[in-house]
């Protein structure tokens, strides 16, 4: 696979995009942070679409960053390289459409940011996760000291990415990392069940809770104010009308994102 990339692939209004540099446990290099980067523009941007599934290929999901292909870089050079997978978690976090992470052998380092930074988590038995950024000298980037807290809280966070210590799939769904834990090789199948689940709710309504959930409100007026807005757009929605028509007829609503 060479320096590696990532496939996007889409089934109805499921969209996958894959990671796969096996190489190197799906190690973020360059040209699989542009792959990832272009895929999730591609999937978002498709109106089918409605959810996204995140994975790795040959059992990891990542590693995180390429560390063979830092020793020669230069400080212009690693930012440019942050700001392409800066741009990653921007998409994941504020695109309208739910983004699912199927987590099997390890995420760490950048691997555990882009787990953090999805909506959800399915991990697998065997999952490993890591805040290793120090290990070789680094702080925790990709947006994990935003993302992190926001999933397991304050305290747990800055235990992972102060100590850098290892943890399983069961110490992921305690702290709230991970929503389900599954058996290993089978995380693709529950997360691609869960998108399809989500593909068939109002892809306008579903949009607004993740522009709501990703805004940094700091106060209950704020996000009263936020949530009365938002909801008053859906309101005057096509969606919000079939809804209500499916709900009176007693049949399954056709929700047309609009």
């Amino acid at each position: 696979m060479g320096e590696g990339t990532a496939t996007l692939s889409i089934s109805g209004a499921v969209a996958t995009l894959t990671i796969d540099h096996g190489a190197r446990r799906n190690a973020l290099s360059v040209p699989v942070r542009t792959a990832l980067k272009a895929g999730l523009v591609a999937a978002q941007s498709d109106p089918a679409v409605r959810a996204i599934v995140l994975t790795g290929a040959g059992g990891h999901f990542s590693a995180g960053g390429d560390i063979s292909t830092m020793a020669e870089t230069t400080p212009w050079s690693l930012r440019q390289r942050l700001t392409i997978v800066q741009d990653c978690i921007r998409l994941i976090v504020k695109g309208p459409q739910p983004v699912i992470a199927a987590v099997e052998g390890n995420a760490a380092g950048g691997g555990l940011a882009l787990a953090a930074a999805c909506d959800l988590v399915v991990a697998a038995e065997g999952a490993q996760f890591a805040a290793s950024f120090p290990k070789i000298g680094l702080m925790p980037d990709m947006g994990l000291a935003y993302t992190l807290p926001r999933r397991i809280g304050g305290g747990a966070a800055r235990r992972i990415m102060l100590t850098a210590a290892s943890f399983g799939a069961g110490e992921a769904l305690r702290l709230g990392l991970a929503d389900e834990v599954v058996a290993n090789g089978a995380t693709l199948e529950r997360a691609q069940a869960l998108a399809a689940g989500i593909a068939t709710l109002a892809p306008t309504a579903i949009a607004s809770t993740k522009r709501v959930l990703a805004a940094p409100v700091t106060d209950l007026d704020t996000a009263l104010e936020m949530e009365a807005q938002a909801q008053g757009l859906l309101f005057a929605t096509d969606d919000f009308r079939e809804g209500i028509a499916a709900f009176l007829a007693k049949r399954k609503p056709e929700f047309k994102n609009g």
